[in-house]
């Protein structure tokens, strides 16, 4: 039995979901929780905190998730062109399921929203299970533990990769003001 193209390229399109809510916020939410964060996690270096508002800018961020896309779209295509047989295709699916769970994870150790955590439970993590039992139904060998081990390693390569790209293309970009402070002709609204 052939496994459903929403299961394939449905991957696809649940990411593109929930990386709109990611783009756009994510810029933004650091610059106001940095303080937040820092008194949170003490142990972290301060060269560190400067580092990730200066890296995270709104240009950065949509960058980085234009980037991942590209991996994610590949995955999907490649996931549609082999019946979900695939194994980047299924590291794809089981590295978004379990981003779903960090991001549920992030917002309950900072006892709050943080970017992604609004599509998680509604798009990230359903679409994650019923793509995986769509490959059990349609027959599709398939294996979680080794599509999550794969998924443990190629996910922060693809992230570290996606932002170290984006912040070479963009090098020149300024960051925004520290929290608090507006830029030189921006108003409150």
């Amino acid at each position: 039995m052939a496994v459903r193209t929403a299961a394939t390229w449905g991957l696809f399109a649940a990411w593109t979901l929930h990386e709109a809510e990611e783009a756009a916020v994510m810029a933004r939410w650091l610059r106001q929780n940095l303080p937040r964060l820092q008194e949170r996690f003490p142990r972290v270096r301060q060269e560190t905190w400067d580092r990730l508002r200066d890296d995270m800018t709104p240009g950065r961020v949509r960058t980085a998730i234009g980037l991942m896309g590209l991996i994610m779209a590949a995955a999907a295509a490649e996931g549609h062109r082999t019946g979900g047989r695939s194994r980047l295709y299924q590291a794809a699916l089981a590295g978004y399921g379990w981003h779903g769970l960090i991001h549920l994870g992030q917002s309950l150790a900072l006892r709050g929203y943080t970017p992604g955590v609004a599509t998680a439970p509604v798009v990230v993590l359903p679409f994650s299970l019923w793509a995986w039992r769509e490959l059990l139904r349609s027959d599709v060998p398939h294996d979680l533990g080794r599509a999550s081990a794969a998924a443990a390693v190629l996910f922060p390569v693809g992230l570290a990769s996606a932002h170290a790209v984006a912040k070479a293309v963009l090098s020149g970009e300024k960051p925004g003001p520290p929290p608090g402070r507006l830029a030189r002709g921006s108003r409150r609204r």
